[in-house]
């Protein structure tokens, strides 16, 4: 006998999936951001960095909602990715899309943290040897913030997996194709007999997030170790 259903396997699988798409989707965009947020001034850099954080102060439903009005079938954005094969509303990719957004910016905190412990000296060192700013992040800024790069992009992986407001409000509760393990625990509570399936998955989402705490934690005191060194 499984620990888990077939059900409750492909609500896992499904979660792992959309998580690892959102997570590597946005990490080159996201550590562009924390770069341009820790190193860069430039006019509009406090709008960057609200519009960065608003998914954490706005209701998730409120985000997915937006994403429907931008991406829905209806939408001339939405209909024409549809049209170009490459559907989000009510789609798995639509769930990558809102699991991404609502752990950008988690990912863009640790990341731009980590690139602000950097000691400029060391950038400047490398500028006055000839080095140019591509050259300098990276083989100076991105090797020593490395740890905290990875940190984000765990702690944006984390988040994506357990995204529940934005994603059921943008993409529904499809079995098969958009139920991830928060909207399967949501499904099974509403349905008789469906708390040992929620336990079981409530169980495999503390696991994960357990996991992901304890890796961003270890990554950052490597990192703090390799400050202070």
């Amino acid at each position: 006998m499984t620990f888990l259903g077939p059900e409750e396997w492909a609500a896992v699988a499904l979660s792992l999936r959309v998580a690892a798409v959102a997570t590597l989707a946005s990490l080159p965009l996201g550590l562009l951001v924390a770069h341009a947020l820790a190193r860069w001034r430039f006019p509009g850099r406090a709008a960057l960095n609200a519009l960065v954080h608003l998914p954490l102060i706005l209701p998730p439903v409120v985000t997915g909602y937006l994403l429907l009005l931008a991406f829905g079938p209806r939408a001339p954005l939405g209909a024409g990715l549809e049209a170009l094969g490459l559907p989000l509303a009510f789609r798995w990719t639509g769930a990558a899309l809102a699991s991404a957004i609502m752990a950008f910016p988690l990912m863009v905190r640790a990341m731009r943290l980590s690139i602000e412990a950097v000691d400029p000296g060391l950038e400047a060192a490398a500028a006055t040897l000839g080095a140019s700013r591509a050259r300098v992040f990276l083989t100076v800024t991105l090797p020593l913030a490395l740890p905290g790069v990875l940190a984000g992009a765990v702690l944006a992986f984390a988040k994506a997996m357990g995204e529940f407001g934005a994603t059921i409000t943008f993409v529904s509760n499809i079995p098969g194709e958009t139920r991830t393990i928060p909207s399967a625990i949501w499904a099974f509570l509403q349905s008789p007999g469906g708390d040992g399936a929620a336990l079981r998955l409530v169980a495999v989402s503390i696991g994960v997030a357990v996991a992901a705490l304890a890796l961003s934690e270890w990554l950052a005191q490597r990192l703090a170790r390799r400050g202070s060194a």
